[in-house]
């Protein structure tokens, strides 16, 4: 990536000066506003570690769920703030708004290695317009947070497929580096696309076709082996004239699958074996049927044991690998057989040397909600949806902004 980093940025000298630093702390929180999972603030500490003890003010912003562009108490990065500043060791302060009063007065009382963590950036409408002016009077007021002479670094990955004030307009006025974080993941994505080392296995879970449409597209012309599970499995089986019971089914993604098998046949792979449920639920009664055999009224919420073994052969055997998406419901204890051995197969292909890659969200939850090693993996990825496009070939605009 030819981009000014965070270690250029520090070469040159920040003590004293004003920091933005664009970070992915888009945690999940339960229904008493707990963080379930702080493995996105884990990954974040260490470019803002660098920069405080560096001697920088740094302002951080994040954003945290989905708020309607206007402030809303179940999305405050309160909870955020706190465990942050845990990990730094050290207070983090949390403005009340966004770029208000009181976040231009804690900016001003910063001093060398303070740290302000900005209030939730989607409480302003802005931060995410389709309006470039809009956006761009956004990005002003975050710059007059931190001053002329301030810098830009972007550091939260799971953003950078987003044109967004926080993201890309101010790296178009700030001088702009790439962060730890954003650096590693753009190295690992172009180990993923150039020349990887073969075999290349893909695997794709998650509920819906439609959403790794164009990633299957990009990717099936390119690998050896893309095994298809999760949800999304069911409309390829019903492609194929299965009965898929009151499985999690995309009716209009039928015909598209049946396109994709009769061109990839050879190289995308479906489950043989289901465990179905007679609902969705943690206590549901199941049974492991042929992929074929699914019952009417049951569900599938999971890839049965034959399915994980010949999945498992594939993978241990492959010299590359990238995993997005569950294979089942995971987060019932019941429905993670599936999941569990598909990755437990990718950990051996790592010992064997395999470079394998967890593309984040929802896979990288279920590593740690399984309890397997981080170290079982070459990389964990902080940002789903940004890999996915990348591996699309779709431009990212906080990537290519920093290249500008």
């Amino acid at each position: 990536m030819t981009v000014k980093t965070l270690q250029d940025l520090l070469a040159e000298g920040v003590e004293g000066r004003g920091v933005l630093v664009r970070s992915d702390l888009n945690v999940p929180l339960d229904d008493n506003g707990r963080i379930t999972d702080p493995g996105r603030i884990i990954a974040s500490v260490p470019t803002i570690q660098a920069l405080v003890e560096a001697g920088a003010k740094v302002v951080v912003m994040a954003h945290l769920g989905r708020p309607k562009g206007e402030p809303d108490p179940k999305f405050s990065l309160a909870p955020v703030a706190a465990k942050l500043a845990e990990l730094l060791g050290r207070n983090v302060q949390l403005a009340g708004d966004v770029v208000g009063y009181d976040a231009l007065s804690r900016s001003e009382g910063l001093t060398d290695g303070d740290v302000l963590l900005l209030e939730n950036v989607r409480f302003d409408a802005r931060e995410t317009s389709k309006d470039d002016a809009e956006r761009a009077k956004l990005a002003a007021a975050y710059v007059e947070l931190v001053g002329d002479d301030g810098a830009f670094v972007s550091d939260g990955f799971g953003v950078v497929h987003r044109k967004q004030a926080s993201v890309y307009d101010v790296a178009q006025v700030l001088p702009h580096y790439a962060g730890t974080l954003v650096a590693a993941e753009v190295e690992v994505l172009q180990k993923l696309t150039q020349d990887p080392a073969r075999p290349y296995a893909v695997v794709l879970g998650g509920s819906k076709v439609s959403d790794k449409l164009a990633v299957i597209e990009a990717l099936a012309p390119k690998v050896d082996t893309l095994v298809i599970g999760g949800g999304m499995c069911f409309t390829f089986l019903a492609a194929q004239g299965i009965s898929v019971g009151s499985s999690l089914l995309q009716e209009e993604m039928i015909d598209t699958c049946k396109s994709l098998l009769e061109r990839f046949g050879d190289v995308l792979h479906l489950p043989v074996d289901i465990v179905a449920a007679d609902k969705f639920a943690p206590d549901a009664d199941s049974k492991t049927v042929a992929s074929t055999e699914i019952p009417d009224g049951w569900m599938g919420l999971d890839i049965g044991p034959e399915s994980v073994s010949r999945f498992a052969a594939l993978l241990t055997e492959a010299k590359t690998v990238f995993w997005n998406g569950p294979m089942g419901v995971f987060e019932f204890e019941k429905f993670a057989a599936g999941t569990r051995g598909v990755a437990e197969a990718i950990v051996t292909a790592t010992g064997k040397g395999a470079f394998t890659v967890v593309g984040g969200g929802d896979s990288a939850a279920a590593v740690r909600t399984l309890g397997l090693p981080d170290d079982g993996f070459s990389h964990i990825s902080t940002g789903g949806g940004a890999s996915l496009e990348y591996l699309e070939g779709k431009e990212l605009p906080g990537i290519s902004v920093l290249e500008g």
